[in-house]
């Protein structure tokens, strides 16, 4: 995992991996104006904190990046725009939909995230980008799956797939319900390998949230897929907000572009 420093305030992390065409990088909580408990470098709207804050961070953001984000009023669902040049993109305007694709470069994709999944996916030629969010529900919903689909579509002709998990809730923090288990191992048996029991509490599991979306992936024809492995929950610098150990926090963002 690298670590940028853009302005000497503003810190993000990218893939290990070099990616060839593509820009992509995460956010954290570092080199905004939020107080706390969104500080500082909170990107969300609806996240509770001032609005005029959120929009300086967001100001911050656009001067590392060629366009303005194409944002999205995340829904945990799996509804999948697609973008190009003539897209109307703003600040306030943000359309229901957990994922963006687009072939046109320098169109920049986004997402918020706070321990849900933030995935960026491309082809090895750099000719077709996705961005997605993916909580529990979105993932079980298929949003990788559309996402990849409108992403074949717009490039019949794309081949090696690549993906990038960012920052998001690991597994030892992850404890969820039958409700989570049963949404993924009733109709696919063999993801139960990415749920362990929880000892103290037989009815609970742990349940590897980039494991699963790295088994949907690769389903779906994406074979290469590198996960961050940093945990928004554990961080031992608290790099990244995290809803489910802090309730009222921020939100980070993860951004995507192709290359001109």
């Amino acid at each position: 995992m690298s670590t940028l420093n853009f302005d000497r305030q503003i810190e993000v992390v990218t893939p290990t991996q070099q990616w060839s065409g593509v820009s992509l990088f995460s956010t954290t909580r570092f080199g905004g104006v939020s107080h706390p408990p969104f500080d500082s470098l909170n990107l969300g709207f609806r996240s509770g904190d001032d609005i005029d804050k959120v929009k300086a961070n967001r100001d911050r953001l656009g001067a590392l990046i060629p366009n303005h984000p194409y944002w999205l009023k995340q829904v945990h669902g799996d509804v999948v725009h697609q973008i190009d040049m003539t897209t109307e993109v703003s600040t306030w305007s943000m359309p229901e939909g957990d994922a963006s694709v687009t072939t046109s470069p320098g169109r920049v994709l986004a997402v918020l995230t706070a321990d849900c999944l933030p995935v960026v996916v491309a082809d090895e030629q750099a000719s077709v980008l996705g961005v997605a969010h993916a909580g529990w529900r979105g993932l079980a919903a298929g949003v990788l799956e559309r996402t990849v689909e409108r992403m074949k579509a717009l490039r019949p002709e794309a081949k090696h797939f690549r993906a990038w998990i960012g920052p998001a809730i690991g597994q030892h923090s992850f404890q969820v319900g039958s409700d989570v288990f049963d949404a993924f191992v009733l109709s696919k048996p063999e993801t139960e390998t990415f749920f362990k029991i929880d000892p103290g509490q037989p009815e609970k599991w742990h349940a590897d949230l980039a494991g699963l979306a790295e088994h949907r992936l690769n389903q779906n024809g994406v074979a290469s897929v590198e996960k961050s492995g940093l945990c928004t929950v554990t961080d031992s610098r608290q790099r990244f907000f995290s809803y489910r150990r802090d309730k009222s926090t921020g939100r980070m963002a993860t951004i995507a572009w192709l290359q001109q």
